[in-house]
Protein backbone atom coordinates (compact mmCIF):
# COMPACT_ATOMS: atom_id res chain seq x y z
CA UNK A 1 0.00 0.00 0.00
CA UNK A 2 1.19 3.34 -0.83
CA UNK A 3 0.51 5.76 1.78
CA UNK A 4 2.31 8.33 0.62
CA UNK A 5 0.13 8.81 -2.53
CA UNK A 6 -2.47 8.35 -0.83
CA UNK A 7 -2.40 11.27 1.54
CA UNK A 8 -1.29 13.42 -1.66
CA UNK A 9 -4.42 12.51 -3.66
CA UNK A 10 -6.50 13.18 -0.52
CA UNK A 11 -4.35 16.83 0.00
CA UNK A 12 -5.07 17.50 -3.97
CA UNK A 13 -8.86 16.45 -3.46
CA UNK A 14 -9.61 18.73 -0.78
CA UNK A 15 -8.11 21.73 -3.17
CA UNK A 16 -9.70 20.46 -6.46
CA UNK A 17 -13.11 20.04 -4.10
CA UNK A 18 -12.64 23.77 -2.70
CA UNK A 19 -12.17 24.90 -6.70
CA UNK A 20 -15.00 22.99 -7.95
CA UNK A 21 -17.19 24.18 -4.85
CA UNK A 22 -16.66 28.08 -5.17
CA UNK A 23 -17.43 27.15 -9.30
CA UNK A 24 -20.59 25.58 -8.44
CA UNK A 25 -21.85 28.48 -5.99
CA UNK A 26 -20.56 31.30 -8.22
CA UNK A 27 -21.05 29.95 -11.71
CA UNK A 28 -25.04 30.52 -11.68
CA UNK A 29 -24.60 33.45 -9.87
CA UNK A 30 -21.97 35.39 -11.60
CA UNK A 31 -23.80 33.99 -15.50
CA UNK A 32 -27.05 35.70 -14.30
CA UNK A 33 -25.35 39.22 -13.82
CA UNK A 34 -23.20 39.20 -17.04
CA UNK A 35 -26.18 38.27 -19.11
CA UNK A 36 -29.85 39.50 -19.56
CA UNK A 37 -31.31 36.18 -20.55
CA UNK A 38 -31.96 34.64 -17.02
CA UNK A 39 -32.10 31.19 -18.90
CA UNK A 40 -28.89 31.31 -19.46
CA UNK A 41 -27.31 32.16 -16.13
CA UNK A 42 -26.03 28.49 -15.40
CA UNK A 43 -24.81 28.15 -19.13
CA UNK A 44 -20.84 28.78 -17.86
CA UNK A 45 -21.52 25.37 -15.81
CA UNK A 46 -22.77 23.46 -18.25
CA UNK A 47 -20.05 24.24 -20.87
CA UNK A 48 -17.98 23.50 -17.64
CA UNK A 49 -19.40 19.71 -17.26
CA UNK A 50 -19.54 19.27 -21.38
CA UNK A 51 -15.27 20.29 -21.12
CA UNK A 52 -15.11 17.49 -18.74
CA UNK A 53 -16.90 14.95 -20.77
CA UNK A 54 -15.26 16.05 -23.51
CA UNK A 55 -11.84 15.82 -22.08
CA UNK A 56 -11.91 12.78 -20.46
CA UNK A 57 -11.20 10.35 -22.99
CA UNK A 58 -8.12 12.31 -24.32
CA UNK A 59 -7.24 12.65 -20.32
CA UNK A 60 -6.95 9.04 -20.06
CA UNK A 61 -5.11 8.60 -23.20
CA UNK A 62 -2.49 11.68 -22.32
CA UNK A 63 -1.95 9.87 -18.54
CA UNK A 64 -1.49 6.04 -20.23
CA UNK A 65 1.53 8.32 -22.46
CA UNK A 66 3.12 10.05 -19.35
CA UNK A 67 2.02 8.34 -16.40
CA UNK A 68 -0.85 10.00 -14.19
CA UNK A 69 1.67 11.86 -11.89
CA UNK A 70 2.71 14.32 -14.52
CA UNK A 71 -0.33 13.90 -16.31
CA UNK A 72 -2.64 15.40 -12.87
CA UNK A 73 0.31 18.15 -12.31
CA UNK A 74 -0.04 19.21 -16.17
CA UNK A 75 -4.16 19.79 -15.08
CA UNK A 76 -3.41 21.88 -12.23
CA UNK A 77 -1.40 24.13 -14.00
CA UNK A 78 -4.23 24.31 -16.87
CA UNK A 79 -6.28 24.96 -13.89
CA UNK A 80 -4.24 27.79 -12.23
CA UNK A 81 -4.74 29.62 -16.04
CA UNK A 82 -8.23 29.18 -16.21
CA UNK A 83 -9.00 31.35 -12.84
CA UNK A 84 -6.97 33.80 -14.21
CA UNK A 85 -8.41 34.14 -17.48
CA UNK A 86 -11.61 34.37 -15.37
CA UNK A 87 -10.55 37.15 -13.55
CA UNK A 88 -10.09 38.81 -16.91
CA UNK A 89 -13.73 37.43 -17.97
CA UNK A 90 -14.90 39.54 -15.09
CA UNK A 91 -12.66 42.75 -15.43
CA UNK A 92 -14.65 42.65 -19.14
CA UNK A 93 -17.83 41.61 -17.99
CA UNK A 94 -18.21 39.01 -20.56
CA UNK A 95 -20.14 36.39 -20.58
CA UNK A 96 -18.32 34.56 -23.41
CA UNK A 97 -15.21 34.64 -21.90
CA UNK A 98 -16.39 33.51 -18.52
CA UNK A 99 -17.83 30.57 -20.35
CA UNK A 100 -14.32 29.85 -21.97
CA UNK A 101 -12.81 30.06 -18.15
CA UNK A 102 -15.30 27.41 -17.08
CA UNK A 103 -14.31 25.31 -20.01
CA UNK A 104 -10.71 25.48 -19.44
CA UNK A 105 -11.66 24.98 -15.41
CA UNK A 106 -13.29 22.18 -16.75
CA UNK A 107 -10.41 20.15 -18.35
CA UNK A 108 -8.94 20.27 -15.48
CA UNK A 109 -11.72 18.49 -13.84
CA UNK A 110 -11.54 15.41 -16.27
CA UNK A 111 -8.49 14.77 -14.69
CA UNK A 112 -8.99 15.23 -11.02
CA UNK A 113 -11.75 13.17 -11.59
CA UNK A 114 -9.38 9.82 -11.66
CA UNK A 115 -7.79 10.57 -8.55
CA UNK A 116 -10.15 7.64 -7.78
CA UNK A 117 -8.29 5.37 -9.87
CA UNK A 118 -4.52 6.61 -9.05
CA UNK A 119 -5.99 5.17 -5.15
CA UNK A 120 -7.41 1.96 -6.60
CA UNK A 121 -3.96 1.08 -8.30
CA UNK A 122 -2.10 2.31 -5.36
CA UNK A 123 -3.57 -0.45 -2.83
CA UNK A 124 -4.18 -4.12 -2.89
CA UNK A 125 -7.62 -5.08 -4.71
CA UNK A 126 -9.57 -6.27 -1.59
CA UNK A 127 -9.03 -2.49 -0.56
CA UNK A 128 -10.20 -0.72 -3.39
CA UNK A 129 -13.16 0.55 -1.98
CA UNK A 130 -10.97 2.10 0.95
CA UNK A 131 -8.78 3.87 -1.25
CA UNK A 132 -11.56 5.17 -3.19
CA UNK A 133 -13.44 6.47 -0.37
CA UNK A 134 -10.45 7.35 1.72
CA UNK A 135 -9.01 9.97 -1.47
CA UNK A 136 -12.39 11.59 -1.27
CA UNK A 137 -12.67 12.29 2.58
CA UNK A 138 -10.45 15.25 1.40
CA UNK A 139 -13.20 17.06 0.06
CA UNK A 140 -15.09 17.60 3.45
CA UNK A 141 -11.95 20.05 3.69
CA UNK A 142 -13.18 21.62 0.49
CA UNK A 143 -16.65 21.76 1.75
CA UNK A 144 -15.29 24.24 4.74
CA UNK A 145 -12.51 26.20 2.73
CA UNK A 146 -14.58 26.44 -0.66
CA UNK A 147 -17.63 28.45 0.52
CA UNK A 148 -15.08 30.34 2.84
CA UNK A 149 -13.52 31.29 -0.63
CA UNK A 150 -16.52 32.34 -2.43
CA UNK A 151 -18.46 34.59 0.39
CA UNK A 152 -14.80 36.55 1.36
CA UNK A 153 -13.10 36.94 -1.46
CA UNK A 154 -16.33 38.20 -3.34
CA UNK A 155 -14.99 41.45 -1.88
CA UNK A 156 -11.18 40.94 -1.62
CA UNK A 157 -10.37 43.20 -4.77
CA UNK A 158 -13.25 45.80 -4.67
CA UNK A 159 -13.23 46.47 -8.70
CA UNK A 160 -13.22 42.97 -9.38
CA UNK A 161 -16.33 40.76 -7.77
CA UNK A 162 -15.06 37.71 -6.76
CA UNK A 163 -11.12 38.40 -8.40
CA UNK A 164 -9.90 37.43 -4.89
CA UNK A 165 -11.45 34.07 -4.57
CA UNK A 166 -10.24 33.47 -8.31
CA UNK A 167 -6.48 34.87 -6.84
CA UNK A 168 -6.61 32.31 -3.94
CA UNK A 169 -7.37 29.23 -6.20
CA UNK A 170 -4.64 30.07 -8.65
CA UNK A 171 -2.32 29.70 -5.68
CA UNK A 172 -3.99 26.39 -4.49
CA UNK A 173 -3.68 24.71 -7.79
CA UNK A 174 0.22 25.76 -8.38
CA UNK A 175 0.87 24.06 -4.86
CA UNK A 176 -0.92 21.27 -6.21
CA UNK A 177 0.80 21.02 -9.36
CA UNK A 178 4.38 20.58 -6.81
CA UNK A 179 2.20 17.80 -4.89
CA UNK A 180 1.24 15.73 -7.20
CA UNK A 181 5.09 15.93 -9.02
CA UNK A 182 6.07 14.84 -5.61
CA UNK A 183 4.19 11.11 -5.96
CA UNK A 184 5.22 7.64 -6.83
CA UNK A 185 4.27 5.58 -9.63
CA UNK A 186 1.74 3.43 -8.82
CA UNK A 187 2.36 -0.49 -8.20
CA UNK A 188 -0.12 -2.55 -10.54
CA UNK A 189 -1.57 -5.02 -8.73
CA UNK A 190 -2.13 -7.76 -11.73
CA UNK A 191 1.74 -7.41 -13.32
CA UNK A 192 0.76 -10.51 -15.47
CA UNK A 193 -2.66 -9.16 -17.09
CA UNK A 194 -0.14 -6.32 -18.50
CA UNK A 195 1.26 -9.59 -21.28
CA UNK A 196 -2.69 -11.30 -21.75
CA UNK A 197 -4.79 -10.05 -24.74
CA UNK A 198 -7.01 -7.42 -24.05
CA UNK A 199 -10.44 -7.89 -24.68
CA UNK A 200 -12.06 -5.47 -27.07
CA UNK A 201 -13.83 -2.38 -25.82
CA UNK A 202 -17.35 -3.52 -27.05
CA UNK A 203 -16.62 -6.88 -24.88
CA UNK A 204 -16.02 -5.09 -21.81
CA UNK A 205 -19.08 -2.71 -22.31
CA UNK A 206 -20.96 -5.59 -22.80
CA UNK A 207 -20.73 -6.86 -19.27
CA UNK A 208 -23.81 -6.59 -17.24
CA UNK A 209 -21.66 -5.30 -14.39
CA UNK A 210 -19.83 -2.53 -16.03
CA UNK A 211 -23.39 -1.49 -17.80
CA UNK A 212 -24.90 -1.07 -13.96
CA UNK A 213 -21.54 0.41 -13.04
CA UNK A 214 -21.62 3.14 -15.23
CA UNK A 215 -25.31 3.82 -15.16
CA UNK A 216 -24.91 3.95 -10.94
CA UNK A 217 -22.14 6.70 -11.87
CA UNK A 218 -24.16 8.67 -14.66
CA UNK A 219 -27.32 8.62 -12.75
CA UNK A 220 -25.77 9.54 -9.27
CA UNK A 221 -23.48 12.24 -10.67
CA UNK A 222 -26.49 13.17 -13.52
CA UNK A 223 -28.93 13.71 -10.69
CA UNK A 224 -26.23 15.46 -8.76
CA UNK A 225 -25.20 17.88 -10.99
CA UNK A 226 -29.07 18.94 -11.94
CA UNK A 227 -29.90 19.68 -8.49
CA UNK A 228 -26.83 21.10 -7.21
CA UNK A 229 -26.37 23.23 -10.10
CA UNK A 230 -29.70 24.90 -10.14
CA UNK A 231 -29.56 25.03 -6.27
CA UNK A 232 -28.03 28.47 -5.66
CA UNK A 233 -30.13 29.74 -8.70
CA UNK A 234 -33.28 28.89 -6.74
CA UNK A 235 -31.88 30.40 -3.42
CA UNK A 236 -30.28 33.38 -4.28
CA UNK A 237 -31.75 34.70 -7.40
CA UNK A 238 -35.39 33.44 -7.18
CA UNK A 239 -36.19 32.89 -3.60
CA UNK A 240 -33.72 35.79 -2.16
CA UNK A 241 -31.73 33.91 -0.04
CA UNK A 242 -28.39 35.58 1.01
CA UNK A 243 -25.14 34.53 -0.66
CA UNK A 244 -24.01 33.12 3.10
CA UNK A 245 -27.28 31.00 3.17
CA UNK A 246 -27.10 30.19 -0.51
CA UNK A 247 -23.25 28.86 0.86
CA UNK A 248 -24.47 27.40 4.22
CA UNK A 249 -26.82 24.26 2.15
CA UNK A 250 -23.91 23.95 -0.48
CA UNK A 251 -21.34 23.33 2.55
CA UNK A 252 -24.23 20.86 4.36
CA UNK A 253 -23.94 18.87 0.72
CA UNK A 254 -20.65 18.27 0.30
CA UNK A 255 -20.63 17.47 3.80
CA UNK A 256 -23.03 14.86 2.72
CA UNK A 257 -21.43 13.86 -0.25
CA UNK A 258 -17.88 13.49 1.83
CA UNK A 259 -18.54 12.34 5.29
CA UNK A 260 -20.14 9.18 4.01
CA UNK A 261 -16.25 8.27 2.93
CA UNK A 262 -15.59 7.78 6.41
CA UNK A 263 -16.67 4.69 6.37
CA UNK A 264 -18.11 3.72 3.24
CA UNK A 265 -15.73 1.68 1.83
CA UNK A 266 -15.69 -0.73 4.92
CA UNK A 267 -19.73 -0.48 4.77
CA UNK A 268 -18.94 -2.31 1.10
CA UNK A 269 -16.45 -4.51 2.38
CA UNK A 270 -19.09 -5.99 5.00
CA UNK A 271 -23.03 -5.74 3.45
CA UNK A 272 -21.59 -5.46 -0.45
CA UNK A 273 -21.53 -3.18 -2.95
CA UNK A 274 -25.13 -3.52 -4.88
CA UNK A 275 -26.92 -2.94 -0.98
CA UNK A 276 -24.73 0.25 -0.53
CA UNK A 277 -25.72 1.39 -4.21
CA UNK A 278 -29.46 0.47 -3.39
CA UNK A 279 -29.21 2.55 -0.34
CA UNK A 280 -27.46 5.54 -2.34
CA UNK A 281 -30.71 5.44 -5.00
CA UNK A 282 -33.29 5.86 -1.75
CA UNK A 283 -31.05 8.82 -0.78
CA UNK A 284 -31.13 10.46 -4.14
CA UNK A 285 -35.03 9.64 -3.96
CA UNK A 286 -35.19 11.35 -0.50
CA UNK A 287 -33.78 14.42 -2.10
CA UNK A 288 -36.62 14.93 -4.54
CA UNK A 289 -39.83 13.92 -2.04
CA UNK A 290 -38.10 16.69 0.60
CA UNK A 291 -37.39 19.51 -2.39
CA UNK A 292 -41.31 18.89 -3.37
CA UNK A 293 -42.45 20.05 0.21
CA UNK A 294 -41.44 23.81 -0.21
CA UNK A 295 -38.65 26.56 -0.58
CA UNK A 296 -38.16 27.09 3.06
CA UNK A 297 -33.92 26.79 4.01
CA UNK A 298 -34.81 23.99 5.85
CA UNK A 299 -36.53 22.18 2.57
CA UNK A 300 -33.18 23.12 0.64
CA UNK A 301 -31.05 21.70 3.77
CA UNK A 302 -32.84 18.57 3.74
CA UNK A 303 -33.07 17.97 -0.05
CA UNK A 304 -29.19 18.61 -0.70
CA UNK A 305 -27.67 16.50 2.06
CA UNK A 306 -29.43 13.62 1.26
CA UNK A 307 -28.39 14.37 -2.67
CA UNK A 308 -24.80 14.57 -1.36
CA UNK A 309 -25.27 10.87 0.82
CA UNK A 310 -26.78 9.29 -2.19
CA UNK A 311 -24.38 10.14 -5.10
CA UNK A 312 -21.85 8.70 -2.40
CA UNK A 313 -23.13 5.61 -1.62
CA UNK A 314 -23.74 5.36 -5.63
CA UNK A 315 -20.39 7.12 -6.94
CA UNK A 316 -18.23 5.51 -4.84
CA UNK A 317 -20.19 1.94 -5.36
CA UNK A 318 -20.60 2.61 -9.41
CA UNK A 319 -15.74 2.90 -9.27
CA UNK A 320 -15.99 -0.22 -7.03
CA UNK A 321 -18.30 -2.57 -9.45
CA UNK A 322 -15.88 -1.39 -12.35
CA UNK A 323 -12.97 -2.48 -11.26
CA UNK A 324 -14.31 -5.87 -11.02
CA UNK A 325 -14.59 -5.43 -14.64
CA UNK A 326 -11.78 -4.87 -16.24
CA UNK A 327 -8.15 -5.89 -16.14
CA UNK A 328 -4.95 -4.21 -15.75
CA UNK A 329 -4.30 -4.15 -19.19
CA UNK A 330 -8.35 -3.05 -20.29
CA UNK A 331 -8.20 -0.08 -17.56
CA UNK A 332 -7.46 2.99 -19.54
CA UNK A 333 -9.96 2.06 -21.73
CA UNK A 334 -12.66 0.60 -19.44
CA UNK A 335 -12.24 3.85 -16.98
CA UNK A 336 -11.81 6.56 -20.06
CA UNK A 337 -15.25 4.82 -21.25
CA UNK A 338 -17.01 5.25 -18.04
CA UNK A 339 -15.48 8.52 -17.62
CA UNK A 340 -17.10 9.50 -20.86
CA UNK A 341 -20.71 8.45 -20.21
CA UNK A 342 -20.94 9.65 -16.32
CA UNK A 343 -19.47 13.35 -17.30
CA UNK A 344 -21.29 13.39 -20.84
CA UNK A 345 -24.87 12.60 -18.45
CA UNK A 346 -23.90 15.06 -16.14
CA UNK A 347 -22.99 17.61 -19.27
CA UNK A 348 -26.84 17.19 -20.24
CA UNK A 349 -28.17 17.77 -16.67
CA UNK A 350 -25.67 20.62 -16.32
CA UNK A 351 -27.11 22.18 -19.18
CA UNK A 352 -31.42 21.48 -18.06
CA UNK A 353 -31.05 22.56 -14.68
CA UNK A 354 -30.98 26.33 -15.63
CA UNK A 355 -33.78 26.11 -18.50
CA UNK A 356 -35.50 23.42 -16.57
CA UNK A 357 -35.52 26.15 -13.21
CA UNK A 358 -36.21 28.91 -15.49
CA UNK A 359 -39.25 27.63 -17.52
CA UNK A 360 -41.18 25.45 -15.34
CA UNK A 361 -39.86 25.98 -11.55
CA UNK A 362 -38.32 24.03 -8.51
CA UNK A 363 -40.97 21.24 -8.34
CA UNK A 364 -40.33 20.50 -11.99
CA UNK A 365 -37.17 19.92 -11.34
CA UNK A 366 -37.65 17.76 -8.53
CA UNK A 367 -39.77 15.27 -10.65
CA UNK A 368 -37.16 14.39 -12.86
CA UNK A 369 -34.51 12.27 -10.90
CA UNK A 370 -37.96 9.81 -9.85
CA UNK A 371 -38.29 7.66 -13.10
CA UNK A 372 -34.39 7.32 -13.28
CA UNK A 373 -34.08 6.03 -10.33
CA UNK A 374 -36.56 3.84 -11.06
CA UNK A 375 -34.43 2.36 -13.78
CA UNK A 376 -31.61 1.74 -11.15
CA UNK A 377 -33.41 -0.35 -8.58
CA UNK A 378 -34.20 -2.41 -11.48
CA UNK A 379 -31.06 -2.81 -12.72
CA UNK A 380 -29.34 -3.36 -9.48
CA UNK A 381 -31.71 -6.14 -8.65
CA UNK A 382 -31.06 -7.66 -12.17
CA UNK A 383 -26.98 -7.82 -11.15
CA UNK A 384 -27.36 -8.84 -7.98
CA UNK A 385 -26.10 -12.37 -8.47
CA UNK A 386 -24.00 -11.80 -11.19
CA UNK A 387 -20.73 -14.38 -11.13
CA UNK A 388 -18.14 -11.53 -11.04
CA UNK A 389 -19.61 -9.63 -8.05
CA UNK A 390 -19.64 -12.85 -6.44
CA UNK A 391 -15.98 -13.43 -6.83
CA UNK A 392 -15.05 -10.21 -5.70
CA UNK A 393 -17.32 -10.46 -2.35
CA UNK A 394 -15.15 -13.81 -1.89
CA UNK A 395 -12.02 -11.96 -2.53
CA UNK A 396 -12.81 -9.42 0.14
CA UNK A 397 -13.72 -12.30 3.03
CA UNK A 398 -10.16 -13.40 2.24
Amino acid sequence: MQVRNLLILVFCQLISASASIVMVMLGGIIGSTLTANKALATLPLSMMVVAIAATTIPATILMRKIGRRKGFALSSISAALAVLFAIYALAQASFWMFIVATMMFGINMAFTQQYRYAAAESVAPKYVPRAVSFVLIGSIGGAFLGPELATRGQFWIASIPFAGTMIALCVLFLIQALLLLSMRAAQDHEEDDKLAAQRPLAEIARQPLFVVAVLGGAVGFGLMTLVMTATPLSMNINDGYSLQQTADVIRAHVLGMYVPSLFVGFLIEKVGVSRVMVVGAIGLLGTSIVGLQGHTFLHYWWALVLLGIGWNFLYVGGTTLLTYTYSTAEKFRAQATNEFLVFGMSAIASLLAGTVLHYFGWATLMLIPIPVLIVIFVALAVVRKDPLLDRSVAANKQ
